[in-house]
């Protein structure tokens, strides 16, 4: 298998020169342009939500009230059991989205609908300066940049409100709130690239203070808090156009992350712990009608599908809306129909080219649904929900797991297959087997 080379940074949405990246897999990832100044639910292992938690406790505000502990969050899966012998895996799928801000094109509430009404879950990997007004863009000191640059801008106030709504609604509906960090730096001396640990550190760092401030630095005290304690609550993200990953994974390790989804051009196979933390990449996937894969996001897909437009004519929209379609499908009948690795894809909530790609993750995720209203054992999850299930699994099986490869089926069946995992060894679970 080959990996298309035709990608995308985030420099080249901005506009600001050639994005084309130079290795394969490399993918460019980000939010949109906005106002800137520079530059039911998912079920658990026995297929029925528990109700783990109403988010209806009386909350207890965190600092200066911008967030707040209301108890368990709600409509979480049961708790994970290890597979028994013989038992065939879930196929795990989950959706996340980078950025995650509302910018008045009802893509963010559009998705959080879909996902309540086919009972899934999803990771939203939120910009920290998504919360912060653009008049107090100056608190922001990105390693390697201008104080208060950032190359995605800042929302407006109405957007900020915006976002702060449906960050709450996704936690109250039981999506998990991530990061994708700041100011999205991609190109040039100053990219995420090139940083080093501890100024990872100070992204982090800001990041959550954006996020537990808000109310300080907007002065909107009228609003309600988000329902959740971010300290405890973040437990993994994603880099601004998957760069940076080795020199985060110490941070993310000292701060007690259990994931990381940055990794680029990861194959369709089950994950392994990279430095301690799982690592969560995006995917290889078919892609219809060539005979490279694209990565499982949006994004590169647009890239390989228009170059560097994200407006091209309209006449090729809905043959390019059916081919992102069928890429995503093809991936999860893939993984499904043999090794079934977890499949993960990446968004961000853009209208690029008529908004086929919004189209294309919406069809894919009702083609996956009817899959699981088959009564197969498909769970629509968050990162942090996989993460628990791999958290709990006997060692000797995620070894067998990995011994399966990109497109293939377990030896004598999934029953025979592990039945008897003694000849696994004991390979720490999430090694490499």
């Amino acid at each position: 298998m080959r990996t298309s080379n035709r990608t995308l940074t985030r420099r080249g949405i901005l506009g600001l020169g050639a994005g084309a990246a130079a290795a394969a897999g490399l993918a460019g990832c980000g939010t949109g342009t906005h106002s800137s100044s520079d530059g039911s639910h998912q079920a658990g292992d026995a297929g029925k939500p528990s109700p783990s938690g109403s988010g209806k406790a009386p909350a207890k505000p965190i600092g200066d009230g911008s967030t707040s502990y209301t108890g368990k969050q709600p409509h979480q899966p049961d708790a994970p059991v290890p597979l028994e012998p013989g038992q065939t895996p879930p196929q795990f799928v989950v959706f996340s989205w980078d950025g995650a801000g509302e910018v008045g094109n009802g893509l963010f509430p559009r998705f959080l609908d879909l996902a309540q009404e086919h009972g899934a879950h999803m990771t939203f990997f939120l910009s920290g300066l998504y919360l912060l007004p653009e008049s107090k863009k100056r608190l922001y000191d990105p390693p390697n940049n201008p104080r208060g640059a950032s190359d995605i801008g800042y929302l407006t106030d109405e957007h900020i409100k915006a976002t702060l709504k449906n960050v709450r609604r996704a936690w109250l509906d039981g999506h998990e709130i991530g990061t994708h960090f700041n100011g999205h730096f991609c190109g040039g001396g100053g990219s995420v690239g090139n940083w080093t640990s501890a100024q990872w550190r100070s992204e982090i760092d800001q990041a959550k203070s954006f996020v537990k401030e808000w109310k300080t630095n907007s002065g909107w005290t009228d609003l309600p808090a988000l329902p959740f304690d971010y300290d405890k609550e973040l437990v993994g993200g994603r880099t601004p156009c998957l760069l940076g990953q080795d020199n985060l994974l110490p941070t993310a390790r000292e701060l007690g992350w259990r994931y990381d989804a940055s990794s680029p051009g990861g194959r369709q196979v089950w994950p392994v712990k990279k430095d301690g933390v799982w690592d969560f990449p995006l995917q290889q996937i078919p892609f219809p009608g060539h005979s490279f894969e694209v990565l499982s996001m949006d994004y590169n897909i647009l890239a390989n599908q228009s170059v560097n437009s994200t407006k091209a004519p309209a006449h090729n929209y809905p043959g390019w809306r059916e081919q992102a379609t069928k890429a995503y499908i093809s991936g999860f009948k893939r993984a499904y129909e043999t090794n079934r690795a977890p499949f993960f894809i990446g968004n961000h909530f853009e209208e690029w080219n008529g908004g086929i790609y919004m189209d294309a993750v919406e069809n894919t995720l009702k083609h996956i649904a009817r899959e699981k209203e088959k009564g197969e054992d498909i769970r629509l999850v968050s990162f942090r929900q996989f993460t628990d299930w791999m958290d709990v699994q006997k060692p000797e099986v995620l070894a067998k797991l990995r011994n399966v490869e990109v497109g293939q089926q377990p030896t004598g069946g999934w029953n025979a297959f592990l039945k008897d995992t003694s000849s696994a060894g004991s390979t720490p679970s999430g090694s490499a087997a």
